[in-house]
């Protein structure tokens, strides 16, 4: 008689209440450390990087254009003239900048080639 109630699942031993939310909460943990949290740091990262821009520094901008700044245009500094050649010169965000020219990686140029 014990045999058969053993398999029939009778007065079985039952899962705890915290126990059965395990599989989400590691699920919910694996995605934070491999998508949100280094997705927030690149951010923080481009953030900086565009807080730290001076005249002189060589970028690219998220349209591919290759240049080196030549100033500012306002007094928040969100407008930068880019110098692209000896005469020619053009005004741009600074949310345009990509990043700076020796240092723009794969994902950006990916980024870059998504929206085209």
């Amino acid at each position: 008689m014990n045999f058969i109630q053993l398999f029939a699942g009778g007065q079985g031993a039952q899962g705890g209440g915290l126990l059965a939310y395990l599989p989400f909460i590691l699920i919910l943990l694996i995605m934070y450390f491999l998508m949100i949290r280094p997705q927030a740091k690149r951010q923080k990262e481009k953030k900086r990087m565009l807080e730290e821009l001076k005249k002189g520094d060589r970028i690219v901008t998220i349209g591919g254009i290759h240049g080196t700044i030549g100033g500012f245009k306002s007094k928040e500094k969100k407008a930068l003239i880019l110098k692209i050649d000896n005469k020619t010169t053009i005004t741009i965000n600074r949310s345009a900048v990509a990043g700076l020219s020796g240092k723009v990686g794969d994902a950006e140029i990916d980024a870059i080639g998504d929206q085209t």
